[in-house]
């Protein structure tokens, strides 16, 4: 016999369906107000670091410029909600693809800014001169427990060279000598 109709379940599927729709929505946008606030801090402290004012006009557009996408990537997802609950039949993926897609565009507008180059030379300066502040204390330490240190050795290093040049120098002029007398 043919399955018969039951309205009970197809509204229990209905309604499953719904759930899970408003679940996947909800948890996309808590990644996206997550994003947008890891975004808005980073930005903040880029334009903190920002000194000349075009570099602070130009990230203020490219923040405004992001800003914009993310605001049309929520327009997007509320208009895709609305032809889902409509009837329409949309893919899960495509909500993840919208975020998705509009983070790399609103990262590219941010980081197309001379106020975002700005800031990632001064990261990496800073960087830098942590790096070589930590070679030096560590040059320190070792040579004050009595440790060959990093420059130490490369210092006898070169010294050797010199000494295998000067050696090799010598006993050319030896052989030479030697053909001489020989001769």
């Amino acid at each position: 016999m043919a399955d018969s109709f039951n309205p009970d379940d197809t509204a229990r599927n209905w309604n499953d369906f719904v759930e899970r729709m408003n679940q996947q929505f909800m948890d996309a946008f808590e990644q996206n107000v997550e994003a947008q606030a890891e975004f808005v801090e980073s930005w903040s402290e880029t334009l903190e670091s920002a000194s000349e004012g075009d570099e602070l006009s130009e990230g203020v557009q490219g923040y405004a410029r992001a800003y914009e996408a993310w605001m049309d990537a929520a327009q997007r997802m509320v208009d895709r909600v609305n032809d889902s609950m409509q009837g329409e039949d949309i893919e899960v993926e495509e909500f993840r693809d919208i975020w998705l897609n509009t983070a790399n565009e609103a990262f590219k507008e941010a980081m197309s800014t001379t106020a975002f180059a700005a800031a990632t030379g001064e990261s990496v300066q800073q960087a830098l001169d942590l790096r070589q502040q930590a070679g030096e204390a560590s040059e320190s330490t070792l040579s004050e427990l009595g440790f060959a240190t990093e420059g130490q050795i490369v210092e006898v290093g070169e010294r050797l060279v010199e000494l295998e040049r000067r050696q090799h120098a010598v006993e050319r002029k030896l052989d030479r000598i030697i053909e001489e007398l020989e001769e």
